[in-house]
C-alpha cells in the first residue's frame, strides 16, 4: 500500500502570460515558482522518498531540484508523464484558443478532445495512468508497502490520474483543481485507490510519514485495502 505524492510543477512564465506552453522548450519557473519549489522541499524534508519520477519538461525538473538536494536519489525522467501534446495549439494564447470549437469539447467532453497535430486527452490519461500504476507496483515490490514516492508532472496529467483514482469518467476531470506547486496524494491498494489529498498547497505532511517499524506488523494485519466504516481510510 504505497503512497504516491503527485506534484504539479511550480508557477512558470507560461502560467502568467496566458500562453499554452505544452511541450515547448524553454518554459521555466518564474520567481514565484522557484519559491514554491523551495517551500515544498522544506515541507517534504521529513518525508523519506523511495523515488522521484518527473516529466522531462524543464519546469518540472526545476521544481524537483530543491527537493532532491541532500537526498541520495537520482530522478527518473519519463516521457509518459510529459505535458499533453497540444500539437498546433502549443504556444498560442488561451484567449484566442477559447474561441475555437474544440475549446468547448475540451471543457465539456474532454474524452473526445483530440488536439490538431497532437494527442487526445483520453490517450494522455491512458499513458499517464499506466505509468503511475506501473511505478507504484514496482516500488511496492522493491521498497515494501510503506514506501512513499513522488511524481512531478502537469495540471491536466495530474487531474487525469486523480479522475482515474476517484473512479470518475475523464469527462468529469475538469471539476478537479490542481494549482501550480500543489500536491495531491493517492494510496493504491489491491482493492482500490484512496485519494488522500487534492490540491494541497500548505498542509501538514506528518500523515505521509511511514509508520515506525515496530508498528508495521500490527498494521499489516489489518484489511488495509478495505474502506473503514465511518468515512476514514485509516491511512491519514
Amino acid at each position: 500500500m504505497t503512497t504516491l505524492i503527485l506534484l504539479r510543477h511550480g508557477r512558470s512564465s507560461a502560467n502568467t502570460s496566458g500562453v499554452l506552453a505544452g511541450r515547448r522548450a524553454g518554459v521555466e519557473l518564474d520567481d514565484t515558482g522557484k519559491g514554491q519549489a523551495w517551500a515544498l522541499a522544506q515541507r517534504l524534508k521529513p518525508v523519506p522518498l523511495a523515488a522521484v519520477v518527473t516529466s522531462p519538461m524543464e519546469r518540472c525538473q526545476q521544481t524537483v531540484a530543491p527537493l532532491l538536494a541532500g537526498r541520495e536519489l537520482t530522478p527518473v525522467v519519463d516521457g509518459e508523464l510529459a505535458e499533453v501534446d497540444y500539437g498546433d495549439w502549443t504556444g498560442r494564447e488561451l484567449k484566442t484558443l477559447s474561441k475555437e470549437p474544440l475549446w468547448r469539447v475540451v471543457q465539456q467532453h474532454p474524452s473526445a478532445a483530440l488536439f490538431p497535430g497532437g494527442e487526445g486527452l483520453a490517450a494522455m490519461q491512458a499513458r499517464a495512468v499506466a505509468a503511475i500504476r506501473g511505478y507504484d507496483a514496482k516500488l511496492a515490490v522493491e521498497h515494501g508497502p510503506h514506501a512513499v514516492w513522488l511524481a512531478c508532472t502537469h495540471g491536466d496529467v495530474i487531474k487525469a490520474v486523480l479522475a482515474d483514482a476517484l473512479g470518475l469518467h475523464l469527462d468529469s476531470f475538469q471539476r478537479i483543481m490542481v494549482d501550480p506547486g500543489s500536491i495531491s496524494v493517492v494510496v493504491y491498494t489491491e482493492t482500490r485507490p484512496f485519494v488522500i489529498r487534492v490540491n494541497d498547497t500548505g498542509g501538514d505532511v506528518t500523515a505521509l510519514l511511514p509508520p515506525p517499524k515496530r508498528s508495521r506488523r500490527r498494521r499489516s494485519a489489518q484489511p488495509s485495502s478495505d474502506a473503514v466504516v465511518g468515512g476514514s481510510t485509516g491511512v491519514s
